[in-house]
């Protein structure tokens, strides 16, 4: 799915929706609702996507691998682990596209670089930017939308609710890939020269906008305020030393008219009555069991459809705090099997074959069906402790 087909999927989507309103199926306050809760969350998607290719294009990602790669001290499984961190790190702070599109091919010029095996490295960006984006609000868009159906749930009660369901997810992740990949992980790496830094203010000024954007975006603000905020100075940096950079392609207009048309369109679908047959699926209790279920039921409506609709439709069935955190883990940590079931897949396997980096989607597949569902079943385990 390229950004033309997703363009296009979200027009026909934009389409339905209207249709919806005008035949009254979806009523236009429902539309209105609709639009007041959604209008925050594609802000900060569209402000936090601008900056982190910003930053991607001053440096900032490329000296950040190259200072992991000598805190390595050529040690492959050493190396291995700091990106792990900066994959959940980046993940966690700047979504999981921005780890599956920008940090991605960062990590595999490391490797080669260093006349490593790629694969380790790349299954380890794309599967922490699924499984990591449990961490914070503004991990994920599934997350910002929980976290307005709980109230607009604030960062520290996020934490608190998913906090330890991440950690597990983060960790079951990183125990099946060095099973998985432990003789690309053994042996040492030689050193390799520093990346080219073509405009070191560019470098700095974007190192220090990141710097300040990520405490402010746990700060309790609105994430939108700080994230327009810091895309409005560093754009307004490269009008200065790079205005050529600036360009319409930074913005990931594609995403918010998909996105657009599938909020309407599943509001519409909800408005027919689809509720009791979710509720039939995913049960109602808040037991081990009942949780397993519904974290099942979202993770398999995430690689059959895409995480994004798996959330919307099932949303309305998780009618507790802990049934929706669940929820969250199936459709966030889960989308490991099928090429679509995240968007962030999709990025990611584009840019690995820019870059001349064959991953099989058959294999892709094997370790998804042996690694998803563990990783799902683990990390909902913590919720049954609070």
């Amino acid at each position: 799915m390229d950004h033309v087909k997703l363009a296009i999927m979200g027009a026909v989507l934009l389409a339905a929706g209207a249709l919806a309103i005008v035949t009254g199926v979806l009523p236009a306050g429902d539309a209105f609702e609709i639009f007041d809760r959604v209008w925050p969350i594609l802000l900060f998607v569209v402000a936090v996507t601008v900056v982190a290719e910003l930053a991607s294009i001053a440096g900032v990602f490329d000296i950040a691998a190259s200072v992991l790669a000598r805190l390595g001290r050529g040690r492959t499984w050493a190396l291995w682990f700091l990106v792990v961190a900066l994959a959940a790190a980046a993940t966690a702070f700047l979504s999981l596209d921005t780890t599956a599109v920008l940090l991605t091919p960062v990590v595999i010029s490391v490797a080669r670089a260093r006349r490593l095996d790629p694969l380790p490295f790349a299954f380890t960006t794309v599967w922490l930017a699924n499984t990591a984006s449990l961490v914070l609000p503004v991990s994920n868009l599934t997350n910002l939308l929980a976290a307005h159906r709980l109230g607009d749930l604030g960062t520290p009660a996020f934490v608190a609710l998913l906090g330890p369901s991440a950690l597990v997810a983060i960790v079951a992740s990183v125990v099946l890939l060095g099973l998985f990949f432990r003789g690309g992980l053994a042996g040492r790496y030689g050193t390799a020269p520093p990346p080219r830094v073509h405009d070191r203010s560019l470098l700095i000024a974007a190192g220090m906008v990141v710097a300040v954007l990520l405490p402010l975006l746990v700060s309790g603000l609105e994430p939108w305020v700080p994230a327009v905020g810091a895309a409005v100075v560093l754009g307004a940096v490269f009008l200065w030393r790079s205005p050529r950079t600036l360009r319409v392609g930074l913005v990931p207009w594609q995403l918010v008219v998909f996105a657009s048309g599938l909020f309407l369109t599943v509001g519409s679908v909800e408005a027919l009555g689809s509720g009791a047959i979710v509720t039939a699926l995913t049960g109602t209790g808040d037991d081990l069991f009942s949780l397993w279920q519904v974290a099942g039921i979202g993770m398999l409506g995430a690689n059959v459809t895409n995480n994004l609709p798996a959330y919307l439709a099932l949303e309305s069935a998780a009618g507790s705090p802990v049934r929706l955190a669940a929820l969250l883990i199936g459709v966030n940590a889960g989308p490991l099997i099928t090429p679509w079931a995240s968007l962030a897949t999709l990025l990611w396997h584009q840019r690995l074959h820019a870059l001349g980096v064959d991953v099989p989607w058959r294999r892709y597949v094997l370790l998804g069906l042996v690694g998803a569902p563990v990783i799902v079943g683990l990390a909902v385990i913590p919720l049954t402790l609070r």
